[in-house]
């Protein structure tokens, strides 16, 4: 069994020590950022009618806790962000190998997909529903629209960065595109694969609440939007 040096623990001290102050900033902020809020709300330096307050949105969650409707909008929104989110990943992954296995392909599509991604996805909204109808589907394709174009850019951007040196020693050891792309490419790639769904999560997100500020009937866009109509 190895055995730790008095040096190596002196690191994970430090690390540790570290993470738990990373915590307790990031607490703190969080901590602060609420207490100003109510602070400002209380004292009339912003309006609560239109900013609201903590404690209010508390009671007002806590209510619909109660009735358990928050759980049903919560339940539909999550399930269409997921839905959403694990088709842009396969979907861009899978898009993506087909432009790095065919450079000519690559070089056609790409200003179509410059195009597409600069696209107003709210403005796409509206036509959606046109064309599939007011239908979960139309969320989920709407969250969809919002993040597999620029994802579809990003991870070939990452696979064309690999390096070429070991995908040139591939070759040199007579293996094949598809060798290149399983041994190399892809693995290489997984921190820019990651690094890509932390972000896909959260457009898919937007895109869907989007969806569902027009074409919904459960779910928080429905909920903000039913809001925002009884506040006015």
């Amino acid at each position: 069994m190895t055995k730790i040096t008095p040096g190596q623990k002196q690191y994970l001290r430090r690390m540790k020590r570290r993470r738990y102050f990373i915590l307790t900033a990031r607490i703190l902020i969080l901590i602060l950022f609420l207490v100003l809020w109510e602070v400002c709300s209380d004292t009339g330096i912003i309006d609560s009618f239109i900013f609201s307050s903590p404690s209010r949105i508390a009671l007002c969650f806590w209510e619909m806790v109660l009735d358990r409707s928050i759980f049903l909008h919560i339940g539909v929104t999550l399930y269409e962000t997921i839905a959403s989110f694990l088709l842009v990943t396969v979907l861009s992954v899978l898009a993506a190998v087909l432009l790095w296995c065919s450079r000519r392909l690559s070089e056609i599509l790409e200003p179509y997909l410059v195009v597409l991604n600069s696209l107003p996805k709210s403005a796409m909204a509206p036509l959606l529903i046109v064309w599939l109808g007011a239908t979960p589907t139309t969320i989920i394709v709407a969250g969809m629209s919002v993040a597999i174009f620029g994802s579809i850019m990003n991870l070939y951007t990452g696979f064309t960065t690999v390096d070429q040196e070991k995908i040139k020693l591939i070759y040199t050891l007579h293996g094949s595109r598809r060798h290149a792309l399983f041994k190399v490419v892809l693995p290489g790639s997984v921190p820019t694969i990651i690094s890509n769904m932390k972000v896909n999560i959260g457009l898919c997100l937007v895109g869907v609440v989007i969806g569902e500020f027009l074409a919904a009937r459960n779910g928080l866009g429905y909920l903000i939007i039913y809001s925002s109509q009884v506040l006015s």
